[in-house]
C-alpha cells in the first residue's frame, strides 16, 4: 500500500509540475469532439472527446500499476 501511494503521489506532482509550466494541458478542451454551444446569454461547453482521452490515459496508468505492483 505504501509504494501505491508513492507510485500515486509521484503522478500527481508529475501532472502538476505540467499544468504549472504549460499553463494547462495541451489540447485538453480543444479537441475535435469537445462541443462548445454560444448563444446571446447562454453558454454550454461538452469536453467529450477530452473526457475520453483523459479516461483511457487514467485507465492505462491504473493497469500498470496493477500490473507492476
Amino acid at each position: 500500500m505504501g509504494k501505491l501511494l508513492i507510485v500515486i503521489g509521484v503522478i500527481l506532482i508529475i501532472i502538476g509540475l505540467i499544468i504549472h509550466n504549460f499553463k494547462g494541458i495541451p489540447l485538453i478542451g480543444r479537441l475535435p469532439g469537445d462541443f462548445h454551444i454560444k448563444r446571446d446569454n447562454f453558454s454550454f461547453y461538452l469536453p467529450l472527446a477530452s473526457s475520453i482521452l483523459l479516461s483511457l490515459v487514467i485507465t492505462l496508468i491504473i493497469y500498470l500499476i496493477r500490473k507492476f505492483s
